[in-house]
């Protein structure tokens, strides 16, 4: 990868300009609040901007303020973040939001080395809180800048390689050098241009399909335009192929109440409420036989539809019965709780068990 990137004065002032007219109207951008800003970039993390954009706004109705989130209940937290997914991400917020509290007065800090020690702020969400809410000249490189950069300069390396992302941060540390005169005329210049590089990115050099160079402020700098090779540029290595897993789910109920399970605090969708259920392909008497070795005498069992949900790296194919017992009175414990049908709305159950909650909710 070349190591003489060279991102012009011109550049910018035209990129920024473009954004000057062409931004988005979101409801986290020039609020003036560092808070709106780290929150919005973690829910962005593996989520369209167009779901998170109601879900930022309900988040801050309930939870205003880094105080707020700080003293939030877990349960509800989680309940605040469903259908978000990842949801270490909301973890990692309250427990930053918490030292936040305690270690910095209940104020974001500005330098980017400060806020990658708070937990869930990675290299590129600092640099973002940094540049965006502080005007601190100082790169911030997600996946629409890496694409943005990788076809201006026809880079041929493969961006999830961390010495691609590293070179860009190095190319865009090495404008704001050259051109500290602009900047210090215009404090508010990094913020501008940070944004700028990723919205072009999310709006105008798009990652599928053809780009829209014909209104590309760029157009006519970008080398891999010029040399037809958006279709090839960025180059990206395939993920690692995902691993199915067959799960089968018991929906025990007593009749009005349904036996919930809370995952343990750790792993996939940790401190999440969830049917009971286990990683095999059950047949009906084998999941009347699970659900005995529970404690409980089984009086009905019905089939549900399969269902499927993906993840990152596996997918849940998911068979599931209906249960009916005797009782589940006594039966809840730190594990287990137990929950009418009005109560499956207020507790936290992830998107992955939704076409069952549903198929209760709506009959």
């Amino acid at each position: 990868m070349s190591e003489n990137n060279q991102i012009t004065a011109e550049d910018a002032l035209s990129l920024t300009e473009w954004f000057r007219e062409n931004k988005r109207d979101l409801p986290w951008r020039d609020t003036g609040n560092p808070y709106d800003v780290w929150l919005s970039e973690i829910m962005l993390q593996q989520t369209r901007v167009e779901f998170v954009r109601e879900r930022f706004v309900r988040f801050k109705q309930a939870l205003p303020d880094i105080a707020s989130l700080a003293q939030c209940p877990p349960d509800r937290l989680m309940k605040l973040w469903e259908g978000m997914g990842y949801y270490s991400r909301a973890r990692n917020l309250q427990k930053c939001a918490i030292q936040v509290m305690e270690q910095h007065g209940g104020q974001l800090p500005e330098d980017c080395s400060t806020l990658k020690k708070l937990p869930g702020i990675g290299p590129y969400t600092a640099g973002a809180i940094s540049a965006i809410a502080f005007h601190h000249a100082v790169p911030a490189v997600d996946g629409n800048v890496l694409r943005v950069l990788a076809r201006r300069f026809a880079a041929a390396d493969d961006i999830r390689q961390a010495a691609v992302r590293i070179q860009f941060e190095s190319d865009i540390q090495q404008f704001y050098q050259n051109n500290a005169v602009l900047i210090q005329q215009t404090p508010s210049f990094p913020s501008l241009f940070t944004q700028a590089l990723m919205e072009l990115g999310a709006l105008v050099c798009v990652p599928n399909g053809e780009p829209h160079c014909s209104v590309c402020p760029w157009q006519n700098q970008c080398l891999a335009a010029q040399k037809h090779l958006t279709d090839s540029i960025p180059v990206r290595s395939s993920l690692q192929k995902r691993r199915i897993i067959d799960r089968t789910l018991l929906i025990i109920r007593d009749g009005s109440r349904f036996l919930l399970h809370k995952r343990q605090n750790k792993g996939l969708l940790a401190n999440l409420y969830e049917f009971y259920g286990v990683d095999q392909n059950l047949t009906s008497r084998q999941a009347v036989r699970e659900c005995e070795s529970l404690g409980f005498s089984v009086m009905r069992i019905h089939r549900l539809p399969d269902s499927k949900h993906i993840f990152t790296h596996l997918e849940w194919h998911m068979t599931a019965y209906e249960i009916q017992v005797a009782d589940l009175e006594n039966f809840s414990s730190r594990e287990y709780c137990l929950a009418d049908v009005n109560q499956l709305k207020e507790l936290a159950i992830p998107s992955a068990f939704h076409a069952y909650k549903d198929y209760y909710m709506l009959k």
